[in-house]
C-alpha cells in the first residue's frame, strides 16, 4: 500500500510537470507559426506535434539508461532545483519574454524555416521534460525485477504514462491549461515548488549512495523521510491552491 502511494503521488507531480511542460511547448509553437498563413499554421503545428511526439520517446530511451550513475542522479537534482528557483525568480518576467519571442518570430520566416525552429524547440523541450522525468522516477522504489533502457520497469512506466499524458494535454487541453494557470498563477508557483522539493528527494537519494554515503544508505527509504517528504509536498499543494482561490476572489471583489 505504501508504494502504491508514493507511486501515486509521483505520477501525479510528474503529470502535472509534464502538463506544466507541455502547455509551455504549445504555446511557443502557437508563437512560432503565428505569422504564417492559418492553413500553413495548422500544418506547422502538426509537424511540431508530430516532431514533439518522437524527441520525447527517443529522449526517453536515451536518457534512462544513464539514471544508475550518481553522478546522473547529482545532475538531475541540480537541474530541478535549478528550474524550480529560476522559475519562481523568472515568473514576473515570463510575459514579457513571451512578447519578446512573438516579436522575434513575426519577422516572417518562410515555412519550412519555421517547421525547423519548431522541431529544435521540441528538441529542446523533450530534453527538458525527460530529464525532468528521469530524475523524479527515479526517487521511486522498484518494482519488480524487469529493466527497461537501464531503469526498473516500475519507474520506466510512471515515466512513460507521465509522458503520454503530456503530450495530451499538450495536442488537446495546453490552451485551457495556460488559461487556468492565467486565472491562478499561485499554482504554478506552488507546482514548481514541488519540482525543488522533488529535487531535495533526489539530492538526498544521491547523498546516501553506496559511492558516497555523505548519508545512511538507508536513510531515503526511512519512515521519518517519507513521513517529511510527503507532509511536505502535501502542505505545498494545498496551500497553493487555497492561495488561488484567495487571490482570485480578492481580483473578483
Amino acid at each position: 500500500m505504501e508504494i502504491l502511494l508514493e507511486y501515486g503521488w509521483v505520477l501525479l507531480v510528474l503529470i502535472l510537470l509534464e502538463g506544466l511542460l507541455a502547455a509551455d511547448n504549445a504555446v511557443v509553437m502557437a508563437v512560432m507559426v503565428k505569422h504564417l498563413p492559418r492553413e500553413q499554421q495548422k500544418k506547422a503545428l502538426f509537424y511540431g506535434l508530430m516532431g514533439a511526439f518522437i524527441f520525447r520517446f527517443a529522449a526517453l530511451f536515451l536518457i534512462t539508461f544513464l539514471v544508475n550513475i550518481w553522478q546522473v542522479q547529482a545532475l538531475g537534482a541540480a537541474y530541478l532545483l535549478f528550474i524550480s528557483i529560476k522559475h519562481i525568480w523568472d515568473q514576473r518576467r515570463h510575459k514579457e519574454e513571451l512578447a519578446d519571442t512573438h516579436k522575434l518570430e513575426t519577422k516572417g520566416s518562410g515555412f519550412w524555416m519555421t517547421v525547423l525552429k519548431v522541431e529544435l524547440a521540441d528538441i529542446a523541450f523533450a530534453i527538458d521534460s525527460m530529464l525532468a522525468a528521469v530524475a523524479i522516477a527515479v526517487t521511486l522504489p522498484e518494482v519488480g525485477n524487469s529493466v527497461i533502457g537501464g531503469i526498473n520497469g516500475g519507474q520506466f512506466a510512471v515515466m512513460f504514462f507521465g509522458g503520454i499524458v503530456g503530450l495530451i494535454i499538450m495536442r488537446f487541453a495546453a490552451h485551457k491549461f495556460v488559461q487556468l494557470l492565467a486565472k491562478f498563477p499561485s499554482l504554478e508557483t506552488a507546482a514548481f515548488l514541488i519540482v525543488g522539493w522533488v529535487g531535495v528527494k533526489l539530492l538526498v537519494l544521491t547523498l546516501s549512495h553506496p559511492d558516497i554515503q555523505i548519508l545512511d544508505e538507508h536513510f531515503p527509504h526511512s519512515t521519518e523521510w517519507k513521513l517529511i517528504f510527503w507532509s511536505v509536498l502535501v502542505v505545498i499543494a494545498v496551500g497553493g491552491y487555497l492561495l488561488g482561490v484567495r487571490q482570485n476572489r480578492k481580483v473578483e471583489a
